[in-house]
């Protein structure tokens, strides 16, 4: 739409021009006499200076390319082998990983040791009552037969403690009822949240990939810029010149010469704001690259290469993003983890039945009795059952709890699922519009080129105003940062649809 602009106004020019030639020859009068103007102008203030019409020459780094320079993909796998927020990302998964080897540990049967010295202090203790012997032959004694003159001998019994306790001890528990109501249901727990730090991981390094393509692309475009706007100061440059020779020569006036060296003024102000913009957007690339200020950064990449075609429809696009993206997976897996502890959690509201074994190796064995200062093995075996109501009325608050998070990322899996399905469609339509906008930029730099190029001659022949070659020069500018901008855009574009859809993360899945 602005080449077409652009082309008729020079067109109407050119037919102005010719139409205001044609009818001064066929239709000559006497002219009225101009009005004399002044014989001198007002003096110039005393510190100006006036502008240079010397071209400035490009920066020559902007312009090279290399085949051995920096490339969209380099500045990719850079940026995502140097993420921070991907290395975090593999950190969570380090900690998940340990979750679920101690969640398998429990499925092992749970074994205990202990050994123990323990010192008693020394007591005298009372009698446990009266020992009575003879001197009577042994054997079974009938008292009623015993012989007169029989001699007997009473002696206090005494029990006296070992001081000197020793113990060796293991044990085996069985937790029968946990294996299918708690401990099951935990490791799948673990092994869920394990996938879903994997996923943000995955997500996290598509994403630093992606966005360090774009850091690239955005500094090629500030490269772009500082060229267009170095052009446009020369333009302006030349606007100044001419318009000096025509001031000479009496078809310009002062202030036209004036108005051009206030818009040289302004195009180097452009200029240094360009030049501003390059050194930025090449210190954002460093450091999504995290590379050394010493590196030397050049092009590897040239702008005008044709962009590759768009496979597939939105519909198709949709569906491989929903497929293929690692969000909706991560919110999957921790769902599905929440719902796993919230069924571990019911296990508090049934008893707690376990099988056990114990082996005791002591000196003395607690178990003998009366206790002798000497090893002696024992052992036990049994079952248990034990339940609680304390058990029950806390399970059922954190059931709830858990229950509800699980619910709540059942929900977030909607809200990400449509935020994907927007993007998609955002994106998409993005790489259309920019490959439309290749195409028409095109074609109004040259209607622009032409333009400036006619308007340039009519004001060098006296045949057109300052200020339609001012306009000229203008749309020439305006067309090509179009043209580097739907260059840059239909890069950025694919992308963005890129990641919409979930391809750039395909390098990460391995």
């Amino acid at each position: 739409m602005h080449a077409f602009r652009v082309g008729g106004s020079a067109g109407l020019l050119l037919c102005l021009s010719a139409t205001f030639t044609w009818s001064t020859i066929a239709f000559a009068q006497p002219a009225a006499p101009a009005p004399t103007p002044p014989t001198t102008a007002p003096p110039m203030p005393p510190d100006y200076v006036p502008a240079s019409t010397t071209p400035v020459v490009v920066p020559p780094e902007l312009l090279k390319l290399s085949p051995s320079g920096l490339t969209a993909d380099q500045v990719a796998t850079r940026a995502a082998q140097t993420s921070f927020t991907a290395r975090a990302a593999e950190e969570n998964i380090r900690g998940a990983a340990a979750r679920v080897d101690a969640a398998w540990v429990a499925f092992l049967p749970r074994l205990t040791t202990t050994a123990r010295y323990t010192r008693l202090s020394d007591f005298t203790p009372g009698s446990a009552g009266n020992i009575v012997g003879t001197n009577h032959p042994s054997g079974i004694i009938d008292f009623n037969k015993i012989p007169a003159g029989t001699a007997f001998v009473s002696t206090a019994l005494i029990f006296r403690p070992v001081v000197d306790n020793y113990l060796l001890q293991a044990g085996i528990t069985v937790p029968i009822s946990d294996y299918f109501l708690r401990i099951n249901q935990n490791y799948t727990a673990a092994i869920n949240s394990k996938d879903a730090y994997r996923f943000d991981a995955i997500a996290a390094k598509a994403r630093s990939a992606s966005d360090g393509k774009i850091a690239y692309y955005t500094w090629l475009r500030s490269r772009g810029a500082v060229i267009v706007a170095v052009q446009a100061l020369n333009d302006q440059k030349n606007h100044l010149r001419d318009a000096q020779n025509q001031f000479q020569a009496g078809n310009a006036s002062r202030a036209d010469v004036l108005r051009a060296e206030t818009a040289v003024t302004s195009a180097e102000l452009t200029v240094e704001r360009a030049t501003n913009l390059w050194e930025l957007s090449e210190k954002q690339m460093r450091v999504a690259m995290h590379a050394n200020e010493s590196e030397v950064f050049v092009p590897g990449e040239a702008l005008d290469t044709p962009m590759p075609p768009v496979v597939g429809n939105l519909k198709q696009l949709t569906l491989e993003a929903l497929s293929a993206r690692f969000e909706v997976k991560s919110v999957d897996a921790n769902a599905e983890s929440a719902r796993q502890q919230a069924a571990a959690q019911r296990a508090g509201y049934y008893p707690q039945v376990s099988a056990f074994a114990d082996g005791i190796y002591g000196n003395p064995n607690p178990r003998r009795f009366p206790a002798v200062q000497e090893w002696f093995p024992s052992w036990d075996l049994g079952a248990q059952i034990i339940w609680s109501p304390n058990d029950t009325l806390q399970t059922r608050g954190l059931t709830a709890e858990v229950e509800s998070r699980a619910t709540a990322l059942a929900a977030q899996r909607g809200v990400v699922r449509d935020g994907i399905e927007i993007e998609v469609v955002q994106a998409f339509q993005a790489v259309k519009e920019a490959d439309f906008s290749i195409s028409a930029g095109k074609r109004e730099l040259a209607s622009a080129q032409e333009a400036y190029r006619v308007a340039r001659e009519l004001f060098n022949n006296g045949r057109a105003t300052s200020t339609t070659l001012t306009d000229a020069e203008t749309e020439l500018t305006r067309s090509r940062l179009d043209v580097l901008n739907a260059g840059i855009d239909a890069r950025v574009a694919r992308i963005r649809l890129d990641h919409a859809v979930g391809r750039d993360a395909k390098p990460f899945t391995s």
